[in-house]
């Protein structure tokens, strides 16, 4: 399977929210000759104990973990929809995110995709990697493909809105900068904001801003 094929099972052209699905992964898979992984585990969205029509779910979590729960909930209805981001280093060089494992990743979730039939309208998973923000360089050499996600990167608070989803369920061990900043405005529009570790009951958070924040936008 070359990467124009996967990326067609991850975003197929008659479902929703496949627009947001990123294609930098996919165009590396066929560049670098990614192969699949061999210790795929098979998650399970244990904080999930039904779909959620009004929810529209956030994994931040290591990238080959995203994927992997992505899968799971894909069982469950929603659609995995895969927003990496992260740049291939030359062959032979270090880097601060392992864009190599979630690409190989992405091969066997696309495998196990192609299999699962969801609804053209299924409410959406999207897949990120915790480690994207990581940009600490033991040594110059090492190659920084961090990444942050934008607003733009992601549909907006009407559009979800529009589209009947009115809560934005995280799942990571916290509330990453770039995610509370976009979501900071999500809830600025009304829509809730949840967060669960992949384990417990997501629970409401209310976000606001730092007082540095506030200073920087001469709120105070």
């Amino acid at each position: 399977m070359d990467g124009r094929e996967l990326y067609k099972i991850y975003a197929p052209a008659v479902a929703k929210w496949i627009d947001w699905v990123h294609p930098v992964p996919f165009v590396a898979i066929d560049t670098y000759n990614r192969k699949p992984i061999v210790d795929w585990i098979d998650r399970k969205a244990i904080f999930l104990k039904e779909y959620q029509q009004d929810a529209a779910i956030f994994i931040d979590l290591p990238g080959k973990e995203s994927i992997e729960l992505g899968i799971d909930l894909a069982h469950n209805g929603y659609r995995p929809i895969p927003i990496f981001n992260g740049t291939d280093e030359q062959q032979g060089s270090q880097a601060t995110t392992d864009t190599y494992l979630i690409e190989s990743c992405l091969i066997n979730g696309g495998e196990k995709l192609k299999n699962i039939k969801l609804e053209n309208d299924a409410n959406p998973a999207f897949l990120l990697d915790s480690y994207r923000t990581n940009r600490y360089r033991a040594k110059e050499s090492i190659f920084d493909n961090s990444w942050d996600l934008y607003k733009q990167d992601i549909p907006s608070a009407e559009y979800f809105k529009q589209n009947g989803i009115t809560r934005i369920i995280v799942v990571g061990s916290a509330l990453q900068p770039d995610l509370k900043k976009i979501f900071l405005k999500f809830q600025e529009r009304g829509m809730d904001i949840y967060i669960t570790d992949g384990y417990l009951s997501p629970k409401k958070i209310i976000l606001a801003k730092t007082i540095k924040e506030r200073l920087e936008k001469e709120e105070i």
